[in-house]
């Protein structure tokens, strides 16, 4: 699992190249956006207002399909690029990556049309899961902190942890896709962590090729989601649909196992830990809002004798919107959140000064904090002037 002395090295850190592919994957899917809008309309995609739903008019669905699109194109690029192209040689994340992606779009479009029962969109999740796995994409080990050791996961136990991540990953994903632009700007901030995080590992490695396929894939995601979100925003033109989060939840499954395969286990320091379980971590922060809207969905759900899978109008997006504010306030300030944990776990890995980081993650809690109660201290003096 270490890093071998043998394999490749650059020496230099490909940012520009990173930044192409994700520049590439942001133009192809707002270009290819407006054209699948009106494909969705011709071929009947569209999500019409509900009880549970915020929007009030039809809109079309299928915004996934563009983004796999820009995916596609970024990967395709970086194939081409003499720096970026000995990824694919050495490892097959990448092609991992391009697979299971193109069937999760194409079982979420299907679903985006016909509405699919769960049971069968499930099946086509553990599907492409399992096209990670028989990839190559797959947990190996993991540091147990009470033991002081390494304990290494066998192919099946590997496998299924792999499977259990991601399909987890995709349906929280899918719960948090309920306001205009949240699901596509988690996506971003996400995969922009991974990406950063990825680069770091690429960077302690002197710029080994092993290690360019983490940040390849977070890097095509961020730039698809950045494409699709001036569609996506409040107030939308198009929704990405279930082929769009679930395209998300597996993307970003798949760049963090793949960064967690790169990761140094055999010569571990204590100041290694951070960096160590910051993949789980990054996983954790970014999906902190959809992880525990799943959580409470399925406890709610459950008390009340109702299957996981009815919907309701009970989510965190819905309840910031009855608090008064606006769509577009409320997904700002869970994209502060998001982005407060994200790269507070890729900070404590990788900058070396760590009481100058806690310092900077207090200041930008309390920032935060500040912010989020805004409304209600505007909303109490409101009432207190009333009541005079």
């Amino acid at each position: 699992m270490g890093i071998s002395p043998v394999l490749p090295s650059t020496g230099l850190l490909p940012v520009r190249e990173y930044l192409l592919v994700g520049l590439t994957a942001a133009a192809v899917t707002f270009l290819l956006t407006g054209l699948v809008r009106l494909a969705a309309f011709r071929i009947g995609a569209v999500a019409s207002p509900r009880a549970r739903d915020v929007h009030v008019v039809p809109i079309p669905r299928l915004g996934g399909v563009a983004m796999y699109a820009g995916v596609l194109a970024a990967m395709l690029l970086a194939h081409q690029l003499p720096t970026l192209g000995p990824s694919f040689t050495f490892s097959l994340d990448p092609w991992a990556v391009v697979y299971a992606g193109g069937l999760i779009t194409v079982v979420g479009a299907i679903d985006d049309r016909f509405e699919l029962d769960s049971i069968t969109k499930l099946a086509g999740q553990v599907a492409s899961a399992g096209i990670l796995v028989l990839l190559g994409v797959q947990w190996l080990a993991f540091w147990v902190p009470w033991e002081g050791s390494v304990l290494v996961l066998g192919p099946n136990q590997g496998a299924l942890l792999t499977l259990l991540l991601t399909v987890t990953m995709i349906n929280a994903m899918n719960f948090v896709d309920g306001l205009d632009g949240l699901a596509a700007g988690i996506g971003f901030i996400a995969a922009a962590a991974t990406c950063l995080f990825s680069l770091g590992l690429l960077a302690q490695a002197g710029g080994d090729v092993h290690f360019y396929p983490p940040a390849l894939i977070a890097a095509a995601l961020a730039g698809a989601c950045l494409g699709f979100l001036p569609h996506n925003f409040n107030p939308a033109r198009i929704f990405m649909g279930d082929s769009g989060a679930m395209l998300i939840g597996l993307m970003l499954a798949a760049a963090s196992t793949s960064a967690s395969g790169r990761i140094n286990y055999t010569v571990l320091r204590p100041t290694d830990l951070v960096a160590l379980y910051t993949p789980l971590l990054v996983v954790v922060a970014v999906l902190f809002v959809p992880l525990l809207d799943l959580i409470m969905a399925v406890v709610r759900r459950t008390r009340k004798g109702l299957s996981i899978g009815h919907a309701d109008k009970m989510h965190l997006h819905h309840r910031f919107l009855e608090l008064g504010r606006s769509q577009r306030r409320a997904v700002v300030l869970i994209y502060l959140w998001v982005g407060l944990f994200a790269f507070s776990a890729v900070g404590l890995a990788l900058v070396k000064q760590t009481g100058v980081m806690v310092l900077g993650i207090c200041v930008g809690l309390l920032a935060a904090l500040a912010v989020s109660a805004l409304p209600w201290i505007k909303e109490r003096r409101a009432s207190a002037a009333g009541d005079r």
